[in-house]
């Protein structure tokens, strides 16, 4: 896998914050050579966030994110600045792009505020600096450059890579920790009116390429040839992972001491929350009528006839719990700051969204003192199999057990 094959969820997030005209999307453009962003010299030109995924050296593979001016006006420039605050949530380091011959507007501190807050690290680049007279001496994390001439954009080239490069955690592995070279780990993929036509789903991808990076093997199949691939084996395999939906029906095929999990609940403790999530699952069963519950995707996908956020989740957890609910849906990029009127928020398991915006949305949902439960786990709670299928997690497992 090169660089630039990496998904945008496991890049580096970096975020070009500054009022209009201070250089914002020029120096998006001088940092990554290209012109990803328009620019030109009418305030407010950029109107929404612009993404790009890149490889900016010396850093590797990064997601550069230019917003819209913190002082845009009017109605549609206070729209364009709440996108522009919503992107906070997202991202592993800023830039604050200030114009050098001005001084920090009230905007910019409460900026600077605000990620010291969230503890982001930030960036001030002081652009336009050919403009003044005499240029100040850098400080930490404050660099005087030219978007136009180029002056100092290397150097904050490598000020992003030290920031980056703390900014990131130790790395953590979806299921490769848990494996001995040569093991054998069979994954169940089923192939439904809901699977995309003639490729796998990401989590499923880049669990494979976990396995095989641990000089493992994995074997595949289908819930239907789940027995015969397990008969077939003469030493057990050292695990069954299989989509969540299929939980009920794999757990009754994979024999109890063969460890049982799911991709949703090895992309939660990827992310950082399985923990949390367990504890969410106590919810489901305290439901009551009239509760409200909101259920949310990382992404945005054609809805199929039988999808498993719209059609099965309300219909299981209706089951399970003998409840008259109401369910919300919400997906992509949107989730609401405000979860008061939720009794519950079930979310997938996050695959395209990277460790920072899975985070935000935990610790939204924490601090409103909501529980938030994910695919994965509840599926495995309703089914009656979620403490087998923490058995290759005895810390999390004992949460079960735990009041």
């Amino acid at each position: 896998m090169s660089l630039n094959d990496v998904v945008s969820a496991e890049r580096l997030h970096i975020g070009f914050f500054g009022l209009r005209n201070a250089g914002k999307s020029s120096l998006v453009n001088a940092v990554t050579g290209q012109d990803l962003a328009v620019v030109s010299p009418v305030k407010g030109t950029t109107t929404d966030p612009v993404k790009k995924a890149m490889e900016l050296l010396p850093l590797g593979p990064v997601v550069i994110i230019d917003t819209p001016g913190l002082d845009d006006e009017g109605e549609l420039g206070a729209l364009r600045v709440k996108k522009a605050t919503e992107i906070l949530s997202s991202i592993d380091v800023a830039v604050l792009v200030h114009d050098a011959a001005l001084p920090l507007s009230d905007l910019e501190q409460g900026l600077l505020s605000s990620l010291s807050e969230r503890k982001i690290p930030v960036i001030c680049a002081y652009n336009k600096a050919d403009l003044l007279a005499e240029v100040p001496e850098a400080k930490e994390n404050l660099l005087y450059l030219s978007a136009l001439t180029g002056s100092g954009v290397h150097e904050l080239k490598e000020a992003l890579a030290d920031l980056g490069r703390a900014a990131r955690l130790a790395q953590r592995r979806i299921v490769a920790d848990l494996l001995s070279e040569g093991d054998t780990v069979v994954l169940v993929i089923p192939i439904d009116e809901s699977a995309p036509k003639g490729r796998l789903i990401l989590p499923q991808q880049q669990t494979i390429r976990d396995v095989l990076d641990a000089h493992c093997s994995v074997v595949c199949c289908q819930v239907e040839e789940l027995s015969r691939t397990l008969g077939a084996f003469r030493a057990p395999p050292a695990m069954v992972i299989t989509d969540s939906q299929a939980f009920g029906r794999v757990s009754r095929l994979v024999p109890d001491e063969i460890p049982l999990t799911s991709f949703s609940i090895l992309f939660a403790r990827y992310k950082g929350e399985l923990e949390t999530l367990v504890r969410g699952a106590a919810k489901l069963s305290a439901l009551q009528d009239g509760d409200k519950v909101l259920i949310s995707e990382g992404c945005t996908h054609h809805r199929q006839c039988n999808d498993i956020g719209t059609v099965k989740l309300p219909g299981w957890i209706r089951d399970y719990t003998g409840k008259d609910l109401t369910f919300e849906f919400t997906s992509g990029g949107t989730f609401p700051e405000d979860l008061s009127p939720y009794a519950l928020v079930v979310h997938c398991g996050g695959c395209m969204l990277n460790e920072k915006a899975m985070a935000h949305r935990m610790d939204t949902a924490r601090a409103q003192g909501v529980s938030m439960v994910n695919y994965g786990v509840a599926i495995a709670c309703m089914h009656g199999i979620l403490a087998r299928s923490l058995g290759l997690f005895p810390a999390v497992q004992a949460v079960l057990n735990t009041p």
